[in-house]
């Protein structure tokens, strides 16, 4: 793991701006049983309901929890005994499959990180292995290539639970993407399309104990570039949320057998700013090590991103510039591979008024 200059402080500008507030309204819980059980279901407005529901969390938080969500619990909690597995193996071990800047899964512990540290250590996997990518962010650049996961040797057992989790968190995904479309007025299925060959990745966050969880972050304050992420976390607390109505930080409260669902920055796109992508963060723990599973949904690299055509008229112009998918991801992660300054966020696209 990184070790922490005894003299080094978070610098103001990065510190958490707002006390956090773990007392007042969380972020909504919503049972999902109407679509994950929908052949049972005798309410033929329970779907429609439902996607109101998520509608609505969508556009006041940003962030929600969802349960009864169709995903097996023995493969949940398969899972977070791999990723335990994982990072317990001999750090020599785990850089034999490091990240690089051109094919992003992989090891990764900020090690050389000389600025603000993410007290953490991850594991990346993409969820269709051998997924196509542009071979660089340059947007002249016509040529693909396979970006493949590396997994660790000797260890069939981690790569296997990795690829079943991932399909079955697929499933989740096109449901919510369901309920999504439904509370946005479109078809059902008018989004699953763009994810024909999608570029969706995991990532299994490790937070070991921190000796100073006042002086660095687990991760900091971030958006997400996906269409929506899924989070598995244990009941270890730690994931914050800046609340829209009031910009101050909240404890999300984990829920046994739950995933925290967020919007992310293509979702925002699509929607043509309706929903939002919301800014979070992970904190560490002085005591505990803490272990957590997003899966960052993405579309094909070779989507054309825009806000959806229904959702554009002319009291609803177009609020974003049209750009390839693929090509922006892989700027994004070059440059947080890279730590070029701030990260990307899908805003750098916006037109502006």
């Amino acid at each position: 793991m990184v070790e922490i200059d005894p003299s080094y402080v978070v610098p103001e500008e990065l510190r958490p701006k707002h006390a956090l507030n773990d007392e007042g309204e969380n972020i909504p819980l919503i049972d999902l049983s109407p679509i994950t059980n929908r052949e049972f279901s005798s309410d033929p407005k329970a779907l429609q309901d439902l996607a109101h529901k998520v509608g609505h969390a969508c556009k006041t938080w940003g962030f929600f929890t969802v349960i009864n969500h169709g995903v097996p619990s023995d493969i949940r909690r398969k899972i977070m005994e791999m990723s335990r597995k994982f990072f317990a193996l001999p750090l020599d071990e785990k850089v034999k499959i490091r990240r690089e800047d051109r094919n992003t899964a992989g090891f990764h512990n900020n090690e050389h990180s000389k600025d603000l540290k993410d007290w953490k250590e991850t594991f990346d996997f993409y969820v269709n292995d051998g997924m196509l990518m542009p071979a660089s962010h340059e947007p002249d650049d016509p040529e693909v290539v396979h970006w493949f996961t590396p997994w660790p040797h000797n260890f069939p057992e981690f790569r296997e639970t990795c690829q079943v989790y991932g399909r079955e968190c697929e499933k989740l995904f096109f449901n919510l993407l369901e309920l999504v479309s439904l509370s946005l007025g479109l078809p059902p299925k008018r989004l699953h399309g763009y994810f024909e060959n999608q570029a969706s990745f995991a990532r299994l966050n490790h937070y070991p104990p921190c000796p100073v969880p006042d002086r660095v972050f687990g991760t900091g304050e971030h958006k997400d570039p996906s269409a929506l992420t899924l989070l598995a976390q244990e009941d270890i607390e730690g994931l914050d949320v800046q609340r829209k109505s009031d910009g101050a930080w909240v404890r999300v409260k984990p829920v046994p057998d739950s995933f925290v669902i967020n919007v992310g920055d293509v979702m925002q796109v699509w929607s043509n700013e309706l929903y939002e992508s919301i800014e979070h963060r992970a904190m560490v723990n002085p005591e505990k090590d803490r272990y957590s599973i997003p899966i960052f949904f993405y579309p094909s690299h070779d989507v054309v991103m825009k806000p959806v055509d229904e959702l554009v008229n002319v009291q609803n112009p177009s609020q974003y510039c049209e750009y390839k998918a693929g090509k922006w991801l892989n700027l994004r992660m070059y440059n947080n591979y890279k730590k070029h300054g701030s990260y990307m966020k899908m805003t750098d696209y916006k037109i502006e008024a």
